[in-house]
């Protein structure tokens, strides 16, 4: 898995084309970095830059774009509706993929070192990078704005991390560290900058000041006027999305606007956005209203209808949501490689894709079959009165699915961790003793792949047996093969923990594991029969049916 840093610069310049697509052009030019999104803003006269790469390769790539800035942007000249310090006012780095916390805090140090060096400027730390508490947040070291950096930089506490303490008029100052991934979030009203204003400092972590905070945790808000569009916004950051989701801080938007009579028309978000905020926006709102929807694309397109995120221009998932834009290791994925490739690869005399991978790939199907099972009962007339019950069933099954496709490739991968440690050398007792932990570590991460298989399956049991009970029978020979399948997933998965685990030196961890393959391989094959029974059971008593005269 590479390394994947991203970075979310803010330049105070949102209406020069020229200046916008310079600095653009001065993040793409660097190798290694894909430029994923710049989205100006005129009223606030300020675009968010978001691109990825390795941790070296996005450091370079800002300053390549802060140096454009130090030529093309004066801030003595700078208005607009967002708060502002600096030319490059604000440059985070977030961990996306392969990489931990510390990783980027030594990235946003290097910046903000390098930064200073050469410009010769004011940069602070922030966030995660920072260790002072009274400048940890943005609000915090952004209070008084540009204009107030003369006297602030006065002031030992406010020394700069890096550069001098001296006012650069061109440029002000720069804030660098590390976050968690932030949204930036809009909702519309059709009210003046005020009343926006008035609802951002009930919703907002920090309200009206210590003494009367806001309503919402991990909340910045503010409200604004977009001239271009001739209506207001309640501006919003939220700095942890898991604890404050985006349709909560849109409901509650609109539950204050309700009470001034004052019409939400809509949202957007800022710049690039999780796939996980998406569907808890979509999960919320079926579980709110009571519907189904299955598939990830389908959830997608509710999140975007409910929140109104196409209303002040398009939002394209393809292009807005992280996960669908990252750089693609399909070219080595089993799961993305067509069928008959998949299996010629099984068949070629190499010891990956193996086993493993095949007890995967068969669970998967097994999961998919009785997806489709449910589906085939699920919104016909005939069967109608199940469709309550379908709704709880299917999501649990096509959720499983889900899961274990995954592990097709992750059993791949952690054989071919264990071959990397088998290899490495054992000419001295250190080397020994370095490969033999490799090994073991090896060994551990090749059990604990099909144990999680194991595990994934056997949640589904239930579910598969209650669907047993009431299916459409003319399916019954289709939710056969995928208790089958199933069972098979789970004694493939039994196969591979007990030829790794004779190599593992600990025996409690042996005698552990050995004990709960077991018993996952003996509750497969317990469901495995009941259903099947219960299926043909319900075969012979249809067929005794005898009509009424």
């Amino acid at each position: 898995m590479p390394k994947i840093v991203e970075c979310v610069p803010n330049f105070s310049e949102g209406q020069s084309k020229e200046v916008i697509d310079s600095i653009a052009s001065a993040i793409s030019s660097e190798e290694n970095v894909s430029l994923l999104d710049v989205d100006p803003g005129s009223s606030t006269n300020r675009t968010v830059y978001t691109f990825v790469g390795s941790p070296d390769a996005v450091v370079e790539a800002a300053l390549k774009a802060a140096r454009i800035a130090w030529k093309l942007i004066d801030m003595s000249k700078h208005k607009g509706e967002h708060p502002r310090m600096g030319a490059l006012d604000v440059c985070p780095f977030i961990p996306v993929q392969g990489v931990e916390i510390e990783e980027c805090i030594y990235c946003a140090k290097k910046f903000g070192e390098k930064l200073a060096a050469e410009l010769n400027v004011p940069v602070y730390l922030y966030g995660l990078a920072s260790t002072q508490d009274y400048r940890k947040t943005m609000p915090q070291i952004r209070a008084g704005e540009y204009e107030g950096l003369i006297e602030k930089l006065k002031h030992p506490q406010w020394k700069p991390d890096f550069g001098p303490s001296e006012f650069v008029s061109n440029w002000g100052a720069t804030v660098t560290g590390v976050r968690k991934f932030l949204i930036a979030y809009n909702v519309n009203l059709l009210s003046t900058k005020e009343q926006a204003h008035r609802i951002a400092l009930n919703v907002r972590e920090q309200g009206r000041g210590k003494d009367k905070p806001g309503r919402l945790q991990h909340c910045q808000a503010i409200g604004w006027w977009l001239e271009e569009h001739n209506l207001a916004q309640v501006s919003i950051n939220l700095t942890d999305h898991d604890e404050t989701p985006i349709h909560t801080a849109y409901e509650e938007v609109r539950k204050d606007a309700m009470e001034l009579n004052l019409a939400v028309t809509g949202s957007q978000i800022v710049g690039m956005v999780p796939l996980k905020a998406m569907l808890q926006i979509a999960n919320y709102y079926i579980q709110n209203e009571n519907l189904f929807v299955l598939e990830e694309d389908q959830k997608i397109h509710l999140a975007v209808n409910r929140l109104g995120l196409n209303s002040l221009g398009p939002f394209n998932p393809k292009e807005r949501i992280i996960e669908y834009i990252l750089p693609s290791e399909k070219k080595d994925s089993l799961i993305h490689q067509n069928l008959d490739h998949f299996i010629h690869g099984v068949a070629a005399r190499t010891p990956a894709p193996g086993g493993g991978s095949v007890a995967a790939t068969t669970a998967a199907l097994g999961s998919a079959l009785g997806t489709m099972v449910g589906l085939m009962t699920y919104g016909k007339k005939q069967w109608e009165h199940l469709d309550g019950q379908m709704r709880k069933l299917i999501p649990v099954i096509h959720k499983t699915m889900k899961d274990i496709i995954p592990i097709i490739d992750a059993d791949t991968h952690a054989f071919a961790e264990y071959m990397e440690a088998c290899k490495l050398p054992s000419n001295t007792p250190e080397e020994t003793t370095t490969r033999d932990s490799a090994t073991q570590s090896g060994l551990m991460r090749a059990i604990d792949v099909p144990m999680n298989l194991a595990r994934t399956i056997n949640t589904v049991w239930d579910s598969v047996l209650e669907l047993a009970n009431i299916c459409n029978l003319n399916t019954k020979s289709d939710l056969q093969v995928a208790v089958r399948c199933l069972e098979t997933g789970v004694w493939g998965a039994f196969y591979n923990v007990m030829i790794n685990v004779d190599g593992i030196v600990d025996e409690g961890y042996r005698n552990k594991v050995s004990m709960e393959i077991q018993m996952e391989v003996d509750r497969a094959q317990a469901f495995c029969k009941m259903v099947l029974d219960t299926l043909s059971e319900r075969s012979t008593k249809n067929l005794n049916l005898k009509p009424e005269l």
